[in-house]
């Protein structure tokens, strides 16, 4: 299917809030303003039955921010949720990791522990800094006996997916505890960055949202600090996948990305690793932080939810 609808047209809302004329800054609060008003984030995200709390653990580099969701009545598990945003960008707050813990925890009777982790900015805090911190949280979680028999979920969406993956490597190599299941939203995990299939780029091309070449370098560069001899956990695809636990993988269609996600999904399942897909038609790259009044971002949310089920 075309672009989805509710993105061209959001696009088409940005491009008229910011013809209106004025200063950059008063183009941008526009933008903004329509932005708040167009996904309506109140709308169906309500955290009734959620007991939500805020906490911190301590880490290696001073304490890691965590948020945790708590359904009521009994608990099938607990999953351990890593926001987006070029390792660089978000918060506990943004709606990938806000309002996905929420959805998580509801949909999956599932103890969700979103993490806040050192955010890089290419001199003071790089790798290993965000998944030290993530590791952090994951061993603290993996250290609550109400949750010793009870399955356990590593998550997270396009740089948060690639902090989740090193963070089950890390886990299966030295532990605590290995995850016993992967929910991976768009992962951003390898660099050089795949190339997309020549049919998607007449689509792509009129997005105005875009991972360039010299994008994804910057955005490596100021996550390693360099673009050679990468670690390969920093983006784990090129590290050695071999038993990680059963990996569950959305896919936004039209994404730059997109080449990442799919290109994994061969590597686990390479080398054994049980691993299915869910492509979201129509869906740009972070699509989960909008709304899920769009059946693909509702689906998307869904996938996960039962993939941390088993």
């Amino acid at each position: 299917m075309p672009v989805h609808e509710y993105f061209t047209a959001m696009f088409r809302g940005l491009d008229e809030a910011r013809a209106g004329g004025g200063t950059e800054a008063e183009q941008e609060a526009r933008a903004q303003r329509f932005m708040d008003e167009y996904r309506r984030l109140d709308e169906g995200w309500d955290a009734a039955g959620i007991a939500i709390e805020d906490a911190a653990v301590p880490g290696p580099h001073g304490p890691v921010p965590v948020r945790t969701y708590r359904p009521e009545g009994a608990l099938d598990g607990a999953v351990l949720w890593c926001h987006g945003g070029g390792f660089r960008h978000g918060d506990l707050d943004m709606p990938e990791g806000h309002i996905v813990a929420i959805e998580l925890a509801r949909r999956a009777r599932a103890f969700v522990v979103s993490v806040d982790y050192r955010l890089a900015d290419g001199e003071r805090v790089l790798y290993p800094f965000p998944i030290d911190d993530v590791h952090t949280a994951w061993s603290w979680l993996a250290g609550l006996e109400e949750f010793a028999d009870a399955p356990l979920g590593l998550g997270g969406a396009s740089a948060g997916a690639a902090l989740a993956v090193s963070t089950a490597l890390r886990a299966r190599d030295t532990g605590p505890r290995e995850a016993d299941a992967l929910l991976l939203a768009y992962p951003f995990a390898h660099y050089p960055n795949p190339a997309l299939d020549l049919d998607l780029y007449p689509e792509m091309a009129a997005l105005p949202f875009r991972f360039d070449a010299a994008g994804v370098e910057t955005m490596v560069r100021n996550y390693v600090g360099r673009i050679s001899d990468v670690p390969p956990d920093a983006l784990p695809g090129a590290a050695r996948l071999d038993g990680l636990p059963p990996t569950w993988i959305v896919v936004s269609e039209y994404d730059d990305l997109r080449g990442s996600a799919e290109l994994l999904e061969r590597q686990l399942a390479e080398v054994g690793v049980p691993v299915e897909s869910y492509l979201a038609a129509g869906m740009t790259h972070g699509h989960l932080n909008h709304p899920p009044r769009v059946h693909e971002i509702e689906e998307s949310i869904a996938f996960m939810a039962r993939g941390l089920k088993g």
